[in-house]
């Protein structure tokens, strides 16, 4: 979680929602990103796709099976719906998204029974630091 947290900084840095995310499988990263819809004017450029993207690369394929995400915020139901898509095991996330996050706060669509795959979810990992991120980035956009 501590490289996530450095990788919304950056995000923040370039004018970005600071949103980090690093994919691993053991002591191995295979992707990382942090908020990129701003910089790329892509809508589905948040920190989880940039990181799924980079993972798939990684391993040359599009099933990242055994692999872990930390991510600073609770994902959204797009991200959410990618990590199902894509098989990740596990998802581990900082601060809840009362306004659109999909692991726990609206929705639970990492561990929905009628979809195809299920995955782990664990929030509130730093919590305070992540939410502190976000919090002094929206109060100086004010």
């Amino acid at each position: 979680m501590r490289h996530a947290i450095t990788l919304a900084q950056q995000a923040a840095e370039r004018g970005d929602i600071p949103v980090g995310a690093v994919i691993y499988r053991g002591e191995e990263i295979l992707g990382e990103g942090s908020n990129r819809r701003e910089i790329d004017a892509d809508p589905t450029a948040h920190a989880e796709i940039v990181a799924m993207r980079q993972a798939g690369i990684a391993l040359g394929h599009w099933r990242l099976i055994d692999c872990s995400m930390a991510v600073t915020l609770e994902p959204c139901p797009m991200c959410a719906g990618a990590m199902v898509n894509a098989r990740l095991a596990r998802v581990i996330w900082g601060a809840d998204d009362p306004k659109a996050g999909a692991c726990r706060s609206l929705y639970e669509l990492h561990n929905d029974k009628r979809l195809n795959h299920r995955l782990e979810g664990v929030g509130g990992v730093l919590k305070e630091e992540c939410l502190s991120l976000l919090q002094d980035f929206f109060k100086a956009r004010r």
